[in-house]
């Protein structure tokens, strides 16, 4: 089976014209984070970006039209906005959630709400290494089209290695949400990385190390994306 790439990138006035790049070189699925002023989940690169993305006056309208001309560009590629509870609550919940998928969303990530609260909301669960057995299998009957599996305990960024913590975790998320894709993220920066890390899942998630081939131009995310491409279908 082919293994699913996710691109992350921040939402600024230049991500549709880099989100149609990704997608020409192979990204199957963006995810665009909604910026935030304290992104817990996130390291140094996607913090920064969305600091930069703030300052340049991408709140959640702005976002929402951002996302609006993605879609326009990418066709039928799924779509996800990622942020934080705090930001729906202050734009308000349901009218997020319409406002979202009338944009072209096709789901959403919330980093810091957990599952089991707001069923309503059909989004992706992430789950960690950390998570117990009940609240994986809880995730993953909630999820909306796959799980989102954090690779280790911490938060996004470029890494030396793989987390050793992924091949437990997949496997435990398998037998507690059989039939669920599973896809892996944070710390995937690598060709080599996103290779290992699809052996064990169906798929991967790639942020901070886009974010960083994106802020050097369009040619810079296609060859990184194209190389990742490359690698999961090697």
């Amino acid at each position: 089976m082919p293994k699913t790439l996710v691109v992350y990138l921040m939402s600024e006035p230049e991500t549709p014209e880099l989100a149609a790049t990704a997608v020409e070189a192979g990204a199957d699925v963006v995810e665009l984070g909604f910026p935030f002023s304290d992104p817990l989940a996130d390291g140094p690169v996607i913090r920064r970006a969305a600091e930069r993305a703030l300052s340049r006056g991408m709140r959640t309208r702005a976002c929402l039209e951002c996302l609006a001309d993605v879609r326009a560009r990418v066709g039928a590629t799924p779509l996800i906005p990622m942020t934080y509870a705090s930001l729906l609550e202050a734009y308000g919940w349901e009218r997020f959630a319409a406002d979202a998928q009338a944009a072209g969303a096709t789901s959403l990530i919330v980093a810091d709400l957990p599952a089991g609260e707001r069923p309503e909301l059909r989004r992706v669960q992430l789950v960690a290494p950390t998570s117990t057995d009940q609240r994986i299998a809880l995730a993953a009957r909630e999820t909306d089209g796959w799980l989102y599996l954090v690779t280790l305990t911490g938060t996004t960024g470029v890494r030396v290695e793989l987390s050793s913590s992924l091949g437990a975790l997949a496997e435990r998320a398998r037998t507690l949400g059989p039939g669920v894709p599973l896809y892996a993220g944070f710390g995937i920066s690598t060709p080599e990385q996103a290779r290992e890390a699809a052996d064990l899942t169906d798929g991967v998630v790639v942020g901070s190390r886009a974010l960083l081939a994106a802020e050097e131009g369009t040619q810079a995310l296609r060859d990184y994306v194209r190389s990742l491409r490359d690698a999961l279908d090697a």
